[in-house]
């Protein structure tokens, strides 16, 4: 298998903390957008705000895990952000600014996601293999997990919540050795019952529910593909399938966000675009930026407004971190924030 350059192995690069063991708005109505969806097959996101410069310290700047709180305000995470500098930040997407909610000389969070069980804003320590969680105003950090999972530490990169509050995982264990080990792994609501639910994953990257929360779309960044992971009511492995094949080119699949009507978003690492698909893996959609945009490589990820259908994408590259808004295809939905 060739070497190929993604979103966590740049993280590696630029963090040495990172050597380790492997390695809303108001409510929208579709648009103009929408409509151009429907017949160029063809979405052209428009800068809303740019958050983030390149940080001198690791030589670039990583924005992920986009997601709306309780009070309107989007959080988002800034993956390769050095000590000091803003980890988490929220931002008022109507007054167009943003402010630094938590930092620490530790951790590069990958993901994001309010818990609807405590209510707590969970993320994921890509850098030290553990999940920790912050009260909604970025104080109070507390680990809520670390330690081996079946012999081996966690590469945490994404993560979703069922109904109840358990956490599910995308572990990208293998990545840096090029090895299909990545695994998707279930932690019980208070931290314990560690289960893994599905081995041998390609750097699994993006994962989300379904809209009836009846299994996960996993996206694995190496192989370029979607896969369904049926999730029963007892923990344990269950089968899964490739769902959608994704032709990226330079291009690999990053994190994903699942609509009301079940629509996938899938991000693209390597390039500023998103692939939109149905729920039966037909291409609907292509969300991209301008094509006179210049200095941004990647997107990963997108919040759509609960309840609503203006969606904001997190776009990076040498230019900096970036917020880009479109109209997504249906109303967003907890599976459309975060992870």
């Amino acid at each position: 298998m060739r070497r190929l350059r993604n979103r966590s192995l740049a993280v590696l690069a630029a963090l040495g903390a990172l050597a380790l063991t492997g390695c809303g708005g108001d409510r929208h109505a579709p648009g103009d957008g929408a409509a151009r969806t429907a017949a160029g097959r063809t979405v052209t996101a428009h800068q809303l705000m740019r958050l983030t410069s390149v940080h001198e310290e690791t030589g670039m700047t990583l924005l992920e895990g986009p997601v709306f709180g309780e009070d309107g305000e989007l959080t988002v995470v800034d993956v390769t952000a050095p000590a000091g500098e803003p980890k988490v930040l929220r931002v008022d997407v109507r007054k167009k600014t943003a402010r630094k909610v938590f930092t620490d000389d530790r951790g590069a969070y990958t993901s994001a996601q309010f818990s609807p069980y405590d209510g707590r804003l969970y993320l994921s320590d890509f850098a030290h293999g553990e999940i920790v969680s912050l009260a909604p105003d970025g104080s109070d950090r507390r680990t809520f997990f670390t330690g081996e999972v079946d012999g081996a530490r966690m590469r945490p990169d994404d993560i979703a919540f069922d109904r109840d509050g358990n956490l599910y995982v995308s572990d990208s264990l293998g990545l840096s050795e090029g090895e299909a080990r990545g695994r998707v792994v279930r932690v019980g609501r208070d931290g314990g019952d560690v289960t893994v639910l599905a081995d041998g994953l390609a750097a699994t990257n993006g994962i989300s529910f379904d809209v009836d929360y009846r299994g996960l779309w996993i996206s694995e960044l190496t192989e370029n593909r979607i896969s369904y992971l049926p999730v029963g009511a007892r923990a344990g492995v269950t089968g899964r399938h490739t769902a959608v094949r994704v032709d990226g080119g330079v291009a690999q699949t990053d994190s994903l966000a699942v609509d009301a009507d079940g629509n996938l978003y899938q991000a693209l690492h390597g390039r500023p675009a998103m692939a939109v698909y149905d729920r039966y893996g037909e291409r609907l959609a292509t969300v991209r930026v301008p094509a006179r945009a210049e200095g941004l490589e990647s997107a990963t990820n997108v919040a759509i407004t609960p309840g609503g259908t203006r969606a904001y994408m997190t776009v990076s590259g040498p230019a900096g971190g970036y917020l880009y808004t479109f109209d997504a295809l249906a109303e967003g939905i907890r599976q459309s924030n975060g992870g």
